[in-house]
Protein backbone atom coordinates (compact mmCIF):
# COMPACT_ATOMS: atom_id res chain seq x y z
CA UNK A 1 0.00 0.00 0.00
CA UNK A 2 3.03 2.33 0.31
CA UNK A 3 4.43 1.79 -2.65
CA UNK A 4 1.35 2.14 -4.58
CA UNK A 5 0.87 5.77 -2.26
CA UNK A 6 4.22 6.42 -3.51
CA UNK A 7 3.54 5.88 -6.98
CA UNK A 8 0.07 8.08 -6.83
CA UNK A 9 1.92 11.04 -5.57
CA UNK A 10 4.27 10.88 -8.22
CA UNK A 11 1.37 10.60 -10.62
CA UNK A 12 -0.10 12.91 -9.10
CA UNK A 13 2.89 15.67 -9.28
CA UNK A 14 3.57 15.01 -12.32
CA UNK A 15 -0.09 15.60 -13.38
CA UNK A 16 0.39 18.98 -11.41
CA UNK A 17 3.97 19.86 -13.22
CA UNK A 18 2.27 18.83 -16.87
CA UNK A 19 -0.64 21.22 -15.61
CA UNK A 20 1.66 23.88 -14.32
CA UNK A 21 4.36 23.78 -17.91
CA UNK A 22 0.72 23.66 -19.90
CA UNK A 23 -0.36 26.78 -18.27
CA UNK A 24 3.16 28.37 -18.23
CA UNK A 25 3.70 27.63 -21.97
CA UNK A 26 -0.33 28.79 -22.76
CA UNK A 27 0.56 32.19 -21.49
CA UNK A 28 3.85 32.29 -23.47
CA UNK A 29 1.53 31.52 -26.58
CA UNK A 30 -0.86 34.21 -25.69
CA UNK A 31 2.04 36.88 -25.39
CA UNK A 32 3.32 35.58 -28.67
CA UNK A 33 0.44 36.14 -30.52
CA UNK A 34 -0.63 39.46 -28.86
CA UNK A 35 3.09 40.66 -29.69
CA UNK A 36 2.97 39.38 -32.94
CA UNK A 37 -0.28 41.40 -33.43
CA UNK A 38 0.91 44.67 -32.31
CA UNK A 39 3.85 44.41 -34.66
CA UNK A 40 1.77 43.23 -37.92
CA UNK A 41 2.10 47.47 -38.69
CA UNK A 42 5.44 48.62 -38.21
CA UNK A 43 4.37 52.25 -38.73
CA UNK A 44 2.33 52.37 -35.89
CA UNK A 45 2.77 51.62 -31.96
CA UNK A 46 0.01 48.84 -30.63
CA UNK A 47 0.78 49.89 -27.00
CA UNK A 48 -2.33 47.77 -26.29
CA UNK A 49 -1.25 44.56 -27.86
CA UNK A 50 2.23 45.04 -26.24
CA UNK A 51 0.77 45.71 -22.95
CA UNK A 52 -1.69 41.95 -23.00
CA UNK A 53 1.79 40.34 -24.48
CA UNK A 54 4.08 41.67 -21.61
CA UNK A 55 0.80 40.31 -19.30
CA UNK A 56 0.76 37.11 -20.58
CA UNK A 57 4.79 36.82 -20.23
CA UNK A 58 4.92 38.04 -16.62
CA UNK A 59 1.89 35.25 -16.11
CA UNK A 60 4.23 32.42 -17.28
CA UNK A 61 7.02 33.81 -15.15
CA UNK A 62 4.63 33.36 -12.53
CA UNK A 63 4.29 29.69 -12.93
CA UNK A 64 8.06 29.14 -13.63
CA UNK A 65 10.07 32.29 -12.71
CA UNK A 66 13.10 31.25 -14.98
CA UNK A 67 11.78 30.57 -18.07
CA UNK A 68 14.20 32.37 -20.36
CA UNK A 69 11.86 32.46 -23.51
CA UNK A 70 9.37 34.06 -21.01
CA UNK A 71 11.79 36.57 -19.52
CA UNK A 72 13.64 37.60 -22.99
CA UNK A 73 9.93 38.54 -24.51
CA UNK A 74 8.83 40.45 -21.37
CA UNK A 75 11.76 42.99 -21.60
CA UNK A 76 11.23 42.75 -25.45
CA UNK A 77 7.50 43.82 -24.84
CA UNK A 78 8.44 46.76 -22.20
CA UNK A 79 11.18 48.16 -24.64
CA UNK A 80 8.30 48.15 -27.85
CA UNK A 81 6.33 50.17 -24.69
CA UNK A 82 8.62 52.63 -24.03
CA UNK A 83 9.70 51.46 -20.64
CA UNK A 84 13.44 51.54 -21.12
CA UNK A 85 14.33 51.67 -17.86
CA UNK A 86 12.03 48.76 -17.11
CA UNK A 87 13.08 46.88 -20.27
CA UNK A 88 16.73 47.46 -19.77
CA UNK A 89 16.40 45.67 -15.97
CA UNK A 90 14.70 42.87 -17.59
CA UNK A 91 17.22 42.47 -20.29
CA UNK A 92 19.85 42.45 -17.74
CA UNK A 93 18.00 39.90 -15.89
CA UNK A 94 17.93 37.68 -19.05
CA UNK A 95 21.82 38.19 -19.49
CA UNK A 96 22.61 36.19 -16.55
CA UNK A 97 20.12 33.61 -17.10
CA UNK A 98 21.58 30.39 -18.74
CA UNK A 99 19.98 30.41 -22.06
CA UNK A 100 22.22 27.15 -23.02
CA UNK A 101 22.64 29.41 -26.46
CA UNK A 102 25.02 31.40 -27.00
CA UNK A 103 23.24 33.32 -29.66
CA UNK A 104 20.89 33.79 -27.26
CA UNK A 105 22.66 35.30 -24.67
CA UNK A 106 24.00 37.44 -27.97
CA UNK A 107 20.50 38.69 -28.54
CA UNK A 108 20.11 39.47 -24.98
CA UNK A 109 23.42 41.89 -24.72
CA UNK A 110 22.20 43.31 -28.30
CA UNK A 111 18.57 44.20 -26.88
CA UNK A 112 20.26 45.69 -23.46
CA UNK A 113 22.22 47.75 -25.63
CA UNK A 114 19.64 49.32 -27.46
CA UNK A 115 17.48 49.89 -24.36
CA UNK A 116 20.53 51.51 -22.73
CA UNK A 117 20.93 53.56 -25.86
CA UNK A 118 17.52 54.73 -24.99
CA UNK A 119 18.34 55.55 -21.92
CA UNK A 120 20.95 58.09 -22.82
CA UNK A 121 24.06 55.71 -21.32
CA UNK A 122 26.35 55.35 -23.94
CA UNK A 123 29.01 54.00 -21.89
CA UNK A 124 26.85 50.77 -20.68
CA UNK A 125 25.33 50.23 -24.41
CA UNK A 126 28.88 49.96 -25.55
CA UNK A 127 29.58 47.79 -22.85
CA UNK A 128 26.60 45.43 -23.51
CA UNK A 129 27.66 45.31 -27.76
CA UNK A 130 30.76 44.29 -26.62
CA UNK A 131 29.34 41.16 -24.34
CA UNK A 132 26.91 40.42 -27.10
CA UNK A 133 29.61 40.37 -29.56
CA UNK A 134 31.04 37.98 -26.98
CA UNK A 135 29.11 35.66 -27.39
CA UNK A 136 28.18 36.06 -30.94
CA UNK A 137 31.59 37.93 -32.72
CA UNK A 138 29.94 37.68 -36.29
CA UNK A 139 26.52 39.48 -35.34
CA UNK A 140 27.00 42.53 -37.89
CA UNK A 141 23.98 44.40 -36.41
CA UNK A 142 25.61 44.38 -33.28
CA UNK A 143 28.81 45.26 -34.54
CA UNK A 144 26.89 48.50 -36.92
CA UNK A 145 25.37 49.64 -33.57
CA UNK A 146 28.71 49.03 -31.54
CA UNK A 147 30.12 51.37 -34.01
CA UNK A 148 27.74 53.54 -33.45
CA UNK A 149 27.80 54.32 -30.31
CA UNK A 150 31.30 54.41 -30.16
CA UNK A 151 30.94 57.15 -32.72
CA UNK A 152 28.19 58.95 -30.73
CA UNK A 153 30.69 58.63 -27.57
CA UNK A 154 33.50 60.19 -29.36
CA UNK A 155 31.29 63.04 -30.64
CA UNK A 156 29.95 63.69 -26.99
CA UNK A 157 33.52 63.90 -25.97
CA UNK A 158 33.92 66.63 -28.15
CA UNK A 159 30.95 68.68 -27.65
CA UNK A 160 32.09 68.12 -23.67
CA UNK A 161 35.54 69.52 -24.83
CA UNK A 162 34.32 72.30 -27.24
CA UNK A 163 31.93 73.34 -24.59
CA UNK A 164 35.18 73.42 -21.88
CA UNK A 165 37.40 75.38 -24.08
CA UNK A 166 34.20 77.86 -24.65
CA UNK A 167 34.03 77.83 -20.83
CA UNK A 168 37.24 78.55 -20.47
CA UNK A 169 37.70 81.32 -22.87
CA UNK A 170 34.70 83.25 -21.39
CA UNK A 171 35.99 82.61 -17.99
CA UNK A 172 39.45 84.27 -19.52
CA UNK A 173 36.98 86.48 -21.11
CA UNK A 174 35.38 87.79 -18.23
CA UNK A 175 38.46 87.72 -16.02
CA UNK A 176 39.93 90.02 -18.64
CA UNK A 177 36.77 92.42 -19.13
CA UNK A 178 37.22 93.00 -15.13
CA UNK A 179 40.85 93.63 -15.22
CA UNK A 180 39.83 96.19 -17.78
CA UNK A 181 37.20 97.27 -16.00
CA UNK A 182 39.12 97.31 -12.71
CA UNK A 183 42.27 99.47 -14.62
CA UNK A 184 39.49 101.75 -16.26
CA UNK A 185 38.20 102.48 -13.03
CA UNK A 186 41.55 103.20 -11.64
CA UNK A 187 42.64 105.28 -14.24
CA UNK A 188 39.41 107.27 -13.83
CA UNK A 189 40.02 107.57 -10.49
CA UNK A 190 43.48 108.69 -10.95
CA UNK A 191 42.14 111.59 -13.43
CA UNK A 192 39.29 112.81 -11.22
CA UNK A 193 41.72 113.16 -7.91
CA UNK A 194 43.92 115.01 -10.24
CA UNK A 195 41.20 116.82 -11.25
CA UNK A 196 40.05 117.42 -7.86
CA UNK A 197 44.21 118.45 -6.91
CA UNK A 198 43.98 120.94 -9.58
CA UNK A 199 41.03 122.44 -8.76
CA UNK A 200 41.94 122.92 -5.35
CA UNK A 201 45.56 123.98 -6.47
CA UNK A 202 43.77 126.84 -8.26
CA UNK A 203 41.43 127.28 -5.39
CA UNK A 204 44.21 127.89 -3.13
CA UNK A 205 46.13 130.29 -5.61
CA UNK A 206 42.99 132.26 -5.86
CA UNK A 207 41.83 132.67 -2.67
CA UNK A 208 46.13 133.81 -2.49
CA UNK A 209 45.30 136.17 -4.79
CA UNK A 210 42.32 137.70 -3.44
CA UNK A 211 44.19 137.72 0.03
CA UNK A 212 47.33 139.66 -1.78
CA UNK A 213 44.61 142.07 -3.09
CA UNK A 214 42.65 142.53 -0.39
CA UNK A 215 46.12 143.56 1.36
CA UNK A 216 47.34 145.77 -1.14
CA UNK A 217 43.72 147.37 -0.89
CA UNK A 218 44.03 147.82 3.01
CA UNK A 219 47.48 148.86 2.85
CA UNK A 220 46.33 151.83 0.54
CA UNK A 221 43.75 152.40 2.29
CA UNK A 222 45.56 153.21 5.62
CA UNK A 223 47.09 156.38 5.35
CA UNK A 224 49.06 157.34 8.34
CA UNK A 225 47.84 160.71 9.89
CA UNK A 226 51.52 162.00 9.31
CA UNK A 227 50.98 161.56 5.37
CA UNK A 228 47.54 162.69 5.47
CA UNK A 229 49.18 166.19 7.66
CA UNK A 230 52.10 166.52 4.85
CA UNK A 231 49.30 165.80 1.98
CA UNK A 232 47.21 168.46 3.60
CA UNK A 233 50.20 170.76 4.43
CA UNK A 234 51.26 170.15 0.54
CA UNK A 235 47.90 171.33 -0.50
CA UNK A 236 48.30 174.24 1.60
CA UNK A 237 51.53 175.41 0.35
CA UNK A 238 50.45 174.86 -3.26
CA UNK A 239 47.63 177.18 -2.49
CA UNK A 240 49.63 179.71 -0.74
CA UNK A 241 51.79 179.93 -3.60
CA UNK A 242 49.11 180.21 -5.94
CA UNK A 243 47.30 183.42 -3.95
CA UNK A 244 50.71 184.71 -3.98
CA UNK A 245 51.00 184.56 -7.56
CA UNK A 246 47.70 185.89 -7.74
CA UNK A 247 48.62 189.06 -5.48
CA UNK A 248 51.91 189.86 -7.82
CA UNK A 249 49.66 189.67 -11.03
CA UNK A 250 47.18 192.21 -9.63
CA UNK A 251 49.97 194.44 -8.85
CA UNK A 252 51.47 194.42 -11.54
CA UNK A 253 48.21 195.18 -13.31
CA UNK A 254 47.29 197.62 -11.12
CA UNK A 255 50.88 199.45 -12.04
CA UNK A 256 50.45 199.24 -15.83
CA UNK A 257 47.09 201.22 -15.53
CA UNK A 258 48.25 204.20 -13.89
CA UNK A 259 51.17 204.53 -15.78
CA UNK A 260 48.93 204.87 -18.94
CA UNK A 261 46.77 207.53 -17.55
CA UNK A 262 49.91 209.57 -17.39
Amino acid sequence: MSSLKYILFLVFVGIAFLSNAQQERKHIRHGNRDYDKAMVDSLTVDTTKYLDAELNYRKALEKEPNNWDASYNLANSLYKQGKFEESTKQFQAVATLDSGDKDKTAQAYHNLGNSLLQASKLDEAIEAYKNALRNNPKDLETKYNLTWAMNKKKEQQEQEQNQDQNQDQENKDENQDKQDQQQQDQQDKKEEQQQQDQQQQQEQQEEKQDQQQQQQQEQQDQISKEDAMRILQALENDEKEVQDKVQKQKAKAKKRTTEKDW
